[in-house]
């Protein structure tokens, strides 16, 4: 049987996906927001200081995959009807982190993006459901995988039929302890060549550090990303996982502010 490879393309330039009113892949997207929902409180307020400083999307979990099985694993299905009251207030569609099939009817009835986690990109049961789905993937690309690995998880989906596929790249585990993962900002110029599908990148999991996400995400911008996830946390120091990494949100307005002229500069823009 011969093997077609959906996510190869002639197109010279990436096709978008759409999502609420912005088109990911034409104009720069920076999905922002906590780690996890915490409360109903919360989650409102960082999506009203989301929408206030510049964020296309609000990202949350609410299904947590921890390493540790004592740590805060998420609220679960409150947690996404939080995200909803949040979407209902501020009109920032829903980026959420999906980790089962039985979970699917409840991201699509209340979810924008489904969001797969790294440790789920060779979750083959999983990524053929979402493959299933009308709603567009958010794709991260796994802790060891190269980049055809990266590219056959996305086969997966699309070849259920799914072609809203959303690459991101995270970070790769490698020798070096720095920082958490190793961001591997020469892959995004390589699945764009590779591929029409939009590819963003994730530099708050890359860093394990709030204080390199500003030069990280500059960087992603250069080499010609498509968009940010980036984690914002109303109160850092309080978080109830991935805290170190969580900008403020004072501090994420300034990072949109100087990346504003840099896209520019690139002959793009920001999804404001």
């Amino acid at each position: 049987m011969k093997q077609v490879h959906k996510t190869y393309s002639t197109h010279e330039r990436t096709r978008p996906i759409m999502v609420g009113n912005h088109q990911i892949g034409k104009d720069i997207v920076v999905i922002a927001g906590p780690c996890s929902v915490e409360s109903q409180d919360q989650i409102l307020t960082a999506a009203r200081q989301m929408k206030a400083a510049g964020a296309t999307m609000l990202r949350g979990g609410a299904f947590k995959p921890r390493s540790s099985p004592y740590s805060f694993q998420g609220l679960g299905e409150r947690g996404i009807r939080f995200l909803y009251a949040a979407k209902e207030e501020t009109g920032l569609p829903i980026v959420s982190e999906l980790m089962t099939p039985d979970h699917l009817p409840l991201f699509e009835q209340y979810v924008d993006v489904i969001q797969i986690g790294a440790r789920n990109m060779q979750n083959y049961d999983l990524l053929k459901a979402v493959g299933r789905s009308h709603l567009p993937v958010l794709l991260k690309r796994g802790l060891s995988a190269r980049v055809d690995e990266f590219l056959l998880a996305a086969e997966y989906i699309m070849a259920e039929g799914n072609d809203q596929v959303i690459l991101c790249e995270r970070g790769i585990r490698t020798f070096e302890t720095a920082t958490r993962s190793t961001l591997d900002l020469s892959a995004v110029p390589v699945l764009k060549e590779k591929t029409y599908l939009p590819v963003i990148v994730d530099p708050s999991h890359a860093a394990g550090r709030y204080d390199l996400v500003a030069p990280l995400s500059k960087a992603a911008i250069a080499v010609g990303a498509d968009g940010l996830i980036i984690e914002v946390h109303p109160n850092p120091k309080e978080a109830l996982c991935d805290g170190p990494q969580s900008l403020t949100p004072k501090r994420y307005g300034d990072l949109i502010n100087s990346l504003v002229p840099l896209a520019a500069s690139t002959g793009r823009q920001l999804a404001l």
